[in-house]
């Protein structure tokens, strides 16, 4: 289902609207192994870095709350989504992605943990956590483009892929929770970067 839907919208939304536009490919990870985080203003963030990654597929950690329609849940679940407890976090949260980077897979995770139109807004440490524990890269990404569903198609996206932070980068000499607030401090700066960057390449489109 994932990839006959992936295909489907890179067909319409990439090759035939346009409306998606890509920076940083050179930056993705050759093995499939690693975390891609992104900022999260809307769902669209959601589509738009699926179909940036194609043919490669994202396991996207989700809130449990999506999956309460059975229906619903299990067309998520074909999607590769699977649903974490924000609110009460146990020990499955972390087992589940951490089992998919050691089956050599991408998890996808949207570090503010909820939509939020603020920049600059604090990172939880779920993703630094994740990618230290499967012993993977980070690939951090930033969207700037529509919000709503139909800005899809007539609206122009941008994503940008920034360089990966291996777990090499992480300095020797810190404890496990120093290196994972190294993690999450240099996504977030990383990130700030790529969506100041991504403003500036949408305003010159614009002009």
């Amino acid at each position: 289902m994932y990839q006959f839907i992936s295909r489907l919208l890179d067909l319409i939304l990439v090759k035939m609207a346009k409306s998606l536009y890509v920076i940083g490919k050179e930056n993705i990870p050759k093995d499939n192994k690693y975390v891609v985080t992104c900022t999260h203003e809307s769902y669209n963030e959601v589509i738009m870095l699926g179909i940036a990654l194609v043919p490669n597929e994202i396991h996207y950690m989700a809130k449990k709350e999506l999956f309460n329609n059975k229906w619903f849940g299990q067309f998520l679940t074909s999607l590769n989504a699977f649903p974490v407890d924000r609110e009460n976090p146990g020990p499955s949260t972390l087992k589940r992605p951490v089992n998919l980077l050691k089956e050599n897979k991408t998890v996808g995770i949207f570090p503010t943990g909820h939509r939020t139109s603020a920049e600059g807004a604090p990172l939880k440490r779920g993703a630094s956590t994740i990618a230290m524990l499967g012993k993977a890269p980070i690939l951090p990404a930033a969207y700037v483009g529509p919000k709503k569903l139909h800005g899809l198609i007539t609206g122009q996206a941008l994503i940008k892929f920034g360089e990966p932070i291996y777990q090499s980068d992480i300095p020797k000499d810190l404890k496990r929770n120093e290196k994972i607030d190294y993690l999450t401090h240099e996504i977030e700066r990383r990130t700030a970067q790529l969506q100041k960057e991504l403003h500036l390449i949408q305003d010159s489109l614009e002009k």
